[in-house]
């Protein structure tokens, strides 16, 4: 089959390689209908590459056919559509049963000390193949796959395996008050959506983004929009949101940007810095420096009313990068994080796509191309180019 596969820094290719098999009677194989490309697989594209093999298949997005089934499956048949949720997880351990699906002890990765292995994402997460190919290996197929209807298109359910849990999730942590005003730092895919959500569910959402394309598309939803770089040239974007607050704050800010956030240029310099040691070097600076670019971090904590919530769904790496402590503590800043647990929201968010498109999920995707383009399509979505938010590879 074909699948996309890292082979480099900046060198994605889509090549030939064997086909997924049933490997345990738990196990289901799926035809892969759509997979999308995600702001995570950024940070494999270069920040996370000394943790990357060359031949590694990527992509955590997938949905489509089932093909077969191991022997011990019931819950699903040949024929069914399914989207596959990024969390490899088993739904029965200690953490799963506490809807903690991001750490499942099944699936835990000890000798990186992370938690559930993830489709498609590095050795630090289990180096399980991923979902941009032409078809996938399931595990915990009893439990994990989202059977959904027939009949509608794929962009009406394809989100249900990262973009709609992870952007659900951050709005749930970020416990907005009846009334109060939501910051979202980042329009990308994650930010987007969790503006539509926090609009939806009758918040004050003010946007902060510096691609005038995002902001368009948030502000379609009913978001008041930031543009960063205006916000920067005068008195910085907290001051910006404490003036319109009444000098306040926002009562929550969702981090939807995380380490490779736009104005960290000497945190960038070491990113790129590490990526090109060598990975027995590579790999522990990566897990216990400092390496995140953590500009959109100190916004949001320099952006948020005393008392106020910050919900942080990008992702950061580094372990010993600097926290202005004194502030979060005075502040009384509640923080709240952690990889989206998929399964524990795709119910609720299923029952709320069956009948109405009400996120805007079937318009949400901006690019739909054939898994060949794959290469190009990583390069113009890192650098934000030919108007990217939001990319569907159709095998």
């Amino acid at each position: 089959m074909k699948a996309v596969t890292w082979q480099g820094v900046h060198d994605m290719r889509v090549i030939e390689v064997p086909d997924p098999r049933i490997e345990e009677p738990t196990d289901a194989v799926i035809k892969v209908t759509s997979s999308g490309l995600c702001g995570s697989d950024l940070h494999l594209y270069e920040t996370l590459a000394p943790f990357m093999e060359a031949g590694d298949i990527v992509g955590h997005e997938p949905m489509g056919i089932v093909e077969g089934v191991g022997s011990a499956v019931t819950s699903l048949k040949v024929g069914d559509r399914v989207v596959v949720p990024f969390n490899v997880c088993c739904g029965s351990c200690w953490m799963c049963e506490r809807k903690l699906y991001s750490q499942c002890e099944t699936t835990q990765n000890h000798e990186h000390g992370t938690g559930a292995s993830f489709f498609g994402y590095s050795k630090l997460y289990g180096q399980v193949p991923g979902g941009q190919a032409e078809y996938l290996r399931v595990p915990f197929a009893d439990f994990l796959p989202v059977k959904v209807p027939q009949g509608p298109s794929d962009d009406r359910f394809l989100f249900l395996s990262d973009v709609l849990p992870t952007a659900w999730q951050a709005l749930q942590y970020a416990d907005v008050p009846d009334g109060g005003t939501l910051l979202v730092l980042g329009a990308g895919p994650i930010g987007d959506m969790a503006a539509r959500m926090g609009v939806r569910a009758g918040h004050r959402v003010i946007s902060v983004d510096r691609v005038p394309e995002r902001l368009a598309r948030v502000e379609q939803y009913g978001a008041e929009i930031l543009d960063l770089d205006e916000a920067e040239k005068v008195s910085g974007v907290a001051e910006v949101v404490r003036e319109c607050t009444g000098g306040r704050g926002a009562d929550a800010v969702i981090d939807a940007v995380g380490m490779e956030a736009h104005g960290s240029p000497a945190a960038a310099t070491l990113q790129k810095f590490v990526g090109m040691l060598p990975d027995a070097l590579a790999e522990p600076m990566l897990k216990q420096a400092g390496v995140d670019r953590m500009a959109a971090l100190y916004t949001a904590i320099d952006s948020v009313r005393r008392g106020g919530t910050i919900s942080v769904a990008g992702v950061y790496g580094g372990a010993l990068d600097p926290m202005p402590m004194f502030q979060m503590f005075d502040k009384q800043v509640q923080l709240r994080m952690g990889q989206a647990n998929v399964r524990a929201w795709t119910d609720q968010l299923l029952g709320m796509l069956t009948e109405e498109d009400v996120f805007g999920v079937e318009s949400f995707a901006t690019h739909h191309l054939p898994l060949d383009e794959a290469p190009n399509a990583y390069e113009h979505f890192q650098k934000k180019e030919e108007g990217m938010v939001k990319v569907v590879f159709r095998p």
